[in-house]
């Protein structure tokens, strides 16, 4: 099977995908990342026919006559509408794999390494592989996330020391303990960045009976947001709807109430760490002591995450370099490693 994929491989575009809740990041074996677009399709109601795609379709969000919907076809990470996260794979691949054009030998279809979370079920895990397939893969692997992650933030994962990473996206947080380039204890919560878009939206109209969208959310989180109070304190613009007059309405919101509104879900964030390193073997807490903690993933960029969560566990904790995209990074080496792809994948390739 390697054999001949390797084979192929010399001449197919083979491909890493992040597929996120919230984006979807492509890679192309010896090009680099080539995608960076969110996971939005929009598509007619009944026909299912497609409109937009990535950008495009987001920005349709929230804008879309009835008639069309915007969507994001995964939640917490995990494929809700199958036949939708097939056509945005299939528009993705066909991207970065190009046409064939007449007169010119056919390129065989890519090999495909993609990421999952580490806690989603055979199902689940089915569903993914069937959905690459049907969008034109030659061959399929399936590799854990926070083991791409930390493939893709250089951790020496091969050595007999603990190593644990942090990734933090949209849909899920994932939390690991590596050794010998294998997972000895991890944990996967369904809680992260979508869920401190949610906080802010539940706050507001809590707090001050005003409705607001979740691209409104996720913005003031992202420009104001934060889990620990470092620097000078601010307040930001929130506009929405007032929800007693049901007209337009703006409030000012500080960096505080922000913070408050996101305590239940960076608290929950850190607690899922302590318990992971609780359920850890004692030499491999004392490596983790000496080598830190490592935060990746988009939602892991809240300001003062860091912070916090050194601050609770008592470990030094660093940011990833480009914690967007160390999960495609990291699947992009085991393309270009056929034993490190061995040892890490979770599933065979099916063709």
């Amino acid at each position: 099977m390697f054999i001949v994929d390797t084979i192929f491989g010399s001449f197919s575009h083979d491909i890493a995908i992040d597929l996120g809740t919230a984006n979807t990041l492509v890679l192309v074996r010896g090009k680099g990342i080539m995608i960076r677009e969110p996971t939005v399709i929009a598509q007619h109601k009944k026909t299912k026919q497609v409109y937009a795609i990535g950008s495009e379709a987001k920005k349709m969000v929230g804008r879309t006559p009835a008639m069309i919907v915007a969507s994001r076809p995964l939640k917490d990470g995990v494929i809700n509408d199958l036949e939708a996260t097939e056509e945005i794979l299939k528009h993705f691949i066909h991207k970065v794999h190009g046409n064939h054009r007449p007169g010119l030998p056919r390129i065989p279809r890519p090999r495909v390494v993609i990421g999952i979370p580490s806690g989603v079920t055979e199902v689940e895990r089915r569903a993914v592989q069937e959905a690459t397939l049907n969008a034109g893969a030659r061959s399929v692997f399936l590799i854990e996330e926070p083991m791409a992650a930390a493939i893709g933030a250089d951790l020496p994962i091969q050595e007999p020391a603990g190593n644990i990473i942090v990734d933090i996206g949209a849909g899920t947080t994932e939390i690991a303990v590596i050794s010998l380039g294998g997972i000895v204890v991890n944990k996967s919560i369904r809680i992260a960045g979508d869920e401190m878009d949610m906080d802010i939206i539940n706050y507001a109209r809590a707090r001050y009976n005003l409705l607001v969208g979740e691209r409104t959310a996720e913005n003031v989180k992202i420009e104001a947001g934060s889990a620990y109070p470092i620097g000078s304190e601010n307040r930001i613009a929130l506009r929405g709807r007032d929800l007693a007059t049901g007209l337009p309405s703006t409030i000012m919101i500080s960096s505080g109430e922000l913070r408050e509104a996101l305590s239940n879900t960076t608290r929950t964030i850190v607690e899922t760490i302590k318990d992971t390193i609780e359920d850890t073997p004692p030499e491999l807490v004392a490596d983790i002591y000496e080598r830190g903690i490592h935060l990746t993933g988009g939602a892991s960029l809240l300001s003062g995450l860091t912070e916090l969560v050194a601050k609770e566990t008592k470990i030094p904790t660093t940011l990833t370099p480009d914690p967007l995209t160390t999960v495609v990074r990291g699947a992009g080496k085991v393309l270009e490693d056929v034993s490190l792809l061995e040892k890490v994948k979770v599933t065979s390739g099916v063709t």
